[in-house]
């Protein structure tokens, strides 16, 4: 293990910053942008990701690790025990002043902090408990903080910070326990639900606190979100869908964030050659899901099964759980209610409530659906419009999909040149079996 015993606050922020990229909690990362000599300011991509908040906005928030040193030796992790890599640490003090430099520069509006564990969790948390507690009373910060509560770490600890915090977070790391037993030995799956019930628990008490005296001081007020990492192990999609949604309704989980594995470490437990990118297909495809099941009221078993374990490669979960439902459609859209609505492809909730609205005064045709935001290429297969369908279509899994792809330009190379023809009524003329008869003139 490489330690340096000084460093300067730069040279610290390209450590830490550049440890911190693979905690997935926000949604992009930002980019250097010097001043031409045009304008006004420039950007430094140290640090800077971005995230959004209840209003919508995108927000930038300062993300580091507060040290990138670890008693853990996570066979995944690039900041592991055995690694031998430049360790270092920030002071409570100096996260304080690069939160607030960036603030003044308006490179940021808030702060993503994590951290190895150094010694041990209760250190760990009592130094990110100091950063945020001086943060919010000494330089009386009040944007945005999101910290990671250390598994491990007295309950004590993470409540005193919790009511700093907006967000606060605990990695799951793994979807099974069987993956942690296999790559993180020093982790338990016990260990990381522990303080993730305590702040759910502690959050349900601080909301009936606030009805009752509202100016109680708010515990964690924007929830909390977890981190699974997903390629590392042999889990299938319809076990990592089943694992989040068990976090929503049994720990009542903010968000869950799927981070495709980054193979940074030589290890015969890790996967080889066929994972050496990062399976970001696979990660968009969980994201998808994962906002179905939030906020379109679909569950994991209507989405997968154990005898179709992984999500279409080709057609969103949407879709693809269209495709086997036709007995469902086609929908009017006159009549049907929001949440059948919801389930067409092509219609979100704005769409949806538009559709909703705009009915009671009218009835609507294809081309209001269009004005209205409806994705016409992917919804004209499953909606009628007083009873009639945007174009004779035959509800057939294959002819649909087939358009479909084509109409995203995603029809493989290898199914480019096959064609798809209606049959007529005569067509069993054309395609009769030749007769053959024996030699006593039987046909056979």
């Amino acid at each position: 293990m490489k330690i340096a015993e000084k460093m300067t606050i730069e040279e610290k922020l390209n450590i830490l910053t550049d440890a911190a990229k693979y905690d997935v909690a926000c949604t992009s990362s930002g980019v250097s942008r010097m001043n031409d000599g045009t304008g006004i300011g420039n950007c430094v991509k140290s640090g800077i990701c971005h995230s959004f908040s209840a209003d919508g906005r995108c927000i930038s928030l300062l993300k580091i690790l507060f040290t990138n040193e670890c008693i853990f030796d996570c066979k995944y992790c690039v900041n592991r025990s055995s690694n031998d890599i430049l360790r270092t640490s920030f002071t409570p003090g100096e996260v304080c002043d690069l939160t607030m430099e960036f603030y003044r520069r308006n490179y940021i509006e808030g702060l993503f902090l994590s951290s190895g564990v150094i010694r041990n969790p209760n250190y760990t948390m009592e130094l990110l408990y100091q950063t945020l507690y001086k943060l919010r009373t000494e330089y009386k910060f009040q944007g945005y903080i999101h910290v990671k509560a250390i598994p491990g770490a007295s309950q004590e600890l993470i409540q005193k910070t919790g009511f700093l915090a907006d967000r606060m977070s605990v990695n799951l790391e793994l979807p099974t326990a069987e993956g942690l037993r296999l790559l993180a030995p020093h982790k338990t799956r016990e260990n990381i639900l522990k303080p993730m019930r305590f702040v759910q628990n502690i959050m349900n008490e601080n909301r009936q606190e606030i009805v009752l005296y509202k100016e109680a001081p708010k515990f964690v007020p924007a929830g909390q979100s977890t981190q699974m990492i997903i390629g590392a192990t042999q889990e299938t999609d319809f076990q990592i869908m089943q694992v989040t949604e068990s976090l929503y309704k049994g720990f009542g989980l903010k968000r869950v964030f799927y981070s495709a594995f980054v193979k940074v470490n030589d290890d015969c437990n890790l996967p080889g050659k066929l994972l050496e990118t990062p399976p970001l297909l696979r990660e968009h495809r969980l994201y998808q899901a994962d906002w179905l099941l939030r906020y379109y009221g679909f569950e994991a078993k209507e989405l997968l099964s154990e005898e179709n374990p992984n999500f279409n490669i080709l057609l969103d979960p949407k879709c693809d759980w269209a495709l086997k439902h036709l007995e469902c459609f086609p929908v009017e859209i006159n009549t049907a209610d929001y949440y059948t609505l919801l389930r067409v492809p092509g219609i979100a909730h704005k769409s949806a409530t538009r559709i909703i609205k705009a009915r009671k005064m009218t009835s609507l045709t294809f081309e209001d659906l269009k004005k209205m935001g409806v994705v016409l290429k992917r919804a004209l297969y499953f909606l009628t419009c007083n009873g009639k369908m945007m174009y004779p279509t035959k509800m057939d899994e294959d002819y649909i999909m087939r358009n479909l792809l084509n109409a995203q330009g995603k029809m493989p190379n290898h199914i480019q040149e096959m064609t798809y023809r209606q049959l007529s009524l005569f067509d069993d003329v054309n395609f009769r079996k030749e007769q053959v008869f024996d030699e006593k003139n039987i046909c056979l």
